[in-house]
This record gives structure tokens, sequence and C-alpha cells, in this order.
């Protein structure tokens, strides 16, 4: 087991983890061990403390991953433990990450998906358990190709189905069963 260095190791250290056990482990994003196992998935933490500053990062990290070769860096996880703590905050920033994904002539080459600890779907309330498929240990845009979302859709016959299995993976675990699988107490458990 390697020592973590620096905070910015232990951020990434904290990714990793919520990435194995509930991204992969639960395999709430099927799509997610490939590129995890090839080693294609960028972790890069951002030390913004202010909104600009995130845009700033996220601007650098879109043009550098349109610009990557997809064999080497196929997916970006820009990981924001410094600012955004509050969803509704992380959220608005959405918009303009959104905004900026246009400016930049990206919008259908990536696509950006939201993570956040305080994640709130729509309609839920805040400690709903079905909140848990996208809350990740700090916020987290995470930046994804659309050719290659294309190409695993493609090969998992039910993709559309994800969400709604997702939801039900959850309700089954429980916050209970969250915590102790978030631990690695629940290897074992039904998935």
């Amino acid at each position: 087991m390697s020592s973590v260095t620096s905070p910015a190791d232990a951020v990434i250290a904290a990714t990793r983890h919520w990435l194995e056990r509930a991204v992969i482990g639960l395999n709430l994003c099927p799509f997610a061990k490939s590129v995890y196992v090839k080693e294609q998935v960028r972790y890069v933490v951002s030390t913004a403390t202010e909104a600009p500053d995130v845009l700033d990062d996220l601007e650098r990290e879109l043009k550098l991953l349109a610009d990557a070769d997809p064999a080497q860096i196929d997916t970006t996880l820009l990981i924001v433990p410094d600012a955004l703590a509050d969803f509704i905050d992380y959220n608005d920033l959405l918009y303009f990450a959104e905004r900026l994904l246009g400016s930049l002539r990206l919008e259908g080459t990536l696509q950006i998906a939201s993570f956040h600890p305080q994640y709130q779907f729509s309609g839920t309330e805040p400690d709903d358990i079905e909140n848990y498929t996208n809350r990740a240990p700090y916020p987290i845009l995470h930046l994804l190709r659309e050719d290659s979302i294309a190409r695993a859709a493609a090969a998992f016959p039910d993709a559309a189905d994800i969400y709604e299995r997702n939801q039900e993976t959850m309700r089954r675990l429980g916050h209970e069963g969250w915590r102790r699988w978030m631990a690695g107490k629940g290897d074992d458990a039904e998935q």
C-alpha cells in the first residue's frame, strides 16, 4: 500500500476509492471499468477556491482532453476539493460549464457529467438514497468523450435502463449498506 504524500494525493486516493467501490464496484457505470483498467482516466486536482478559477481549470482540461490521444486519456475527473462545497453553487457552475463547452465548440465531442458530496436529483429529498448514485467525496466535473460514450452504449444493450437500475441498487443497499460497502465491509453484498 502506497503512502499518501500530499493533499492532492489524498484527494486522488479518496476519489479512486469512490471510483473503485461505488462506480465500478456497484456497477453504477458499466462503462467505467474498461477505461479504469486501461489506466485511461486522468485525475486532476484543482487548487481553485472560487468558481471563476474552477472554470479556468475546466477550460484547460477540456482542451487537453480534446487534443489527447484517446488511447492515453479517454476521460478526465476534474476534482475540486476547495470550492463549490455547496451543491447549489456547484449546480450553478454547471450552467457556465456547459456554456464553456459550447464556446470551445466541443459540444458533440465532449460532455460533462456531475458528481458532488451533496448531489440531489430534482424531485428528491436531500437524504434520499437514490442521490448517492452521483455522490462523490468531492465536487467532480467528469469530462467524457462523446465517441467513447456512443461505443460503450452500443456495447451495453440496456444503456437506457442504467439510471433505474442504479436507483434500485441504492434502494436495496440503503444508507447503512452504502456506508458498509464504501468502508469495504460489504464485498459479499448482492449487487
